[in-house]
């Protein structure tokens, strides 16, 4: 989360007399100094620059914390952990995990939290504010770092980085669910089959194509889901959203996945290779049926007369009677 020095985000609120008042939208500060910090929000001035990346900043302190992204310089460390942040106020945030305080309460369903961003955030879930617009498609998000990570769907921007094979990612807890597959650690076992998984989500995940369960439901249609991700998919069937754009023909896809293999149209890429035949694939699924007709598998049964079948689509198209 970025760091944040508002002193009321730290919950050291003032009781200084606020005489010093801007003009443009009558927020009050205690001092001169503070008012004219303020007032370059408004001017969209940002006089300080990052020699490394030339982002600028409109004040020192975020270019002081900004640097430190470079750095890796994490001067305030946690008494409890130990573990380091680049701003004050983010170790103070973090405190608060160990102490349990939640000092910022919402004043519609009284639910606590422990920094002002995220009570924010969340009563933006009773008012449907959505303050933060893509300006490449106009989409709105009720927070900035939702907007961020939506950005990077426009520009293919993906500032994370494995340390172990390189591969770069969107979002840092992509990367964090992908160094897993370097360590092999699948902790999380299900109790109905032995297939094991390296995320506790994966396996509740899992775990719901035994049970049946679809939690998610369409608000539109009453269509329902066992996946998160699942509904959103379905969800842009009725909005019409499009928000992954093609760099080469600017087609417009629903989602990240249709955007890869539609790109791979224009590289003729084709990354998964069968290891029996090194046969090559632009998509996992097809990948997926050809290596069935080495091993002989057909999962798909018919629960009519038991046959099996290596494809889903030859179990409904089985004729019911034939032709002698």
């Amino acid at each position: 989360m970025e760091c944040i020095q508002d002193k009321t985000e730290l919950g050291d609120i003032s009781t200084e007399k606020k005489s010093h008042t801007c003009s443009e939208c009558e927020k009050s500060f205690s001092c001169q100094s503070r008012l004219s910090q303020h007032e370059k929000i408004h001017t969209g001035e940002k006089p300080h620059q990052c020699s490394e990346c030339l982002k600028r900043f409109t004040h020192k302190h975020q270019l002081t914390q900004h640097v430190r992204t470079h750095t890796g310089e994490k001067p305030h460390r946690c008494s409890e952990c130990h573990k380091g942040f680049r701003c004050k106020s983010s170790l103070t945030q973090h405190e608060r995990i160990h102490t349990g305080e939640k000092p910022f309460h919402c004043s519609e369903c009284l639910r606590s939290f422990n920094c002002k961003t995220l009570l924010s955030q969340h009563e933006r879930t009773h008012t449907g504010e959505k303050p933060y617009q893509c300006s490449e498609c106009l989409n709105c998000y009720q927070c900035k770092s939702d907007l961020t990570r939506h950005e990077r769907t426009h520009t293919g921007q993906k500032p994370h980085k494995c340390s172990e094979c390189q591969k770069t990612f969107s979002r840092k807890t992509i990367l964090t669910r992908h160094e897993l597959t370097h360590s092999g650690q699948k902790s999380h076992q299900c109790s109905e089959c032995p297939k094991n998984f390296s995320r506790k989500y994966l396996l509740t995940q899992h775990e719901r194509t035994h049970t049946g369960e679809k939690p998610y439901h369409c608000s539109e249609c009453q269509k329902r889901y066992c996946l998160k991700s699942g509904l959103k998919f379905h969800e842009r069937t009725h909005t019409g959203e499009k928000s992954y754009k093609c760099s080469e023909c600017h087609k417009n896809f629903t989602d990240r996945a249709s955007l890869t293999h539609h790109e791979q149209t224009h590289t003729g890429q084709k990354p998964y290779q069968c290891l029996e035949c090194q046969k090559s694939f632009s998509y996992k699924l097809r990948l997926t049926l050809h290596e069935r007709t080495h091993s002989g598998e057909k999962p798909h049964q018919c629960s009519e007369c038991q046959k099996t079948f290596s494809l889903k689509s030859q179990v409904k198209s089985k004729p019911l009677y034939s032709i002698n």
